[in-house]
């Protein structure tokens, strides 16, 4: 079974750089290609990015099987890693608001 997780990274990127190649970058680490028919393979999951200045605030939403929780973001972290610099990428909890998107993840 299924359970939901979220990861919180920020980085740092050019203002005129697009920000939503972290979260396509982290659909291919997930799921092999960045266009792909339902449902993920390894953890179907949501990446949302905002700029705060020179940064790029990424919450990203998944689910997987427990045992697969620290693969996932391993290769989240990985991903990031290759692709920009990183002041920070870790572990936070799914907020009550996310709560309803996390029980859709782990269905899919």
């Amino acid at each position: 079974m299924r359970h939901t997780y979220a990861h919180d990274a920020v980085l740092v990127m050019p203002p005129d750089a697009d920000i939503r190649a972290p979260g396509g970058a982290i659909t291919v680490a997930l799921c092999g290609q960045w266009e792909h028919q339902p449902p993920c393979p390894l953890a179907p999951h949501h990446t949302g990015a905002d700029r705060v200045g020179d940064e790029i605030h990424l919450r990203i939403l998944f689910a997987t099987e427990p045992d697969n929780e620290a693969l996932v973001r391993e290769r989240i972290d990985r991903t990031l890693a290759d692709g920009w610099p990183v002041r920070r990428s870790g572990p936070s909890e799914v907020t009550a608001t996310e709560a309803d998107h996390a029980e859709r993840l782990s269905r899919s």
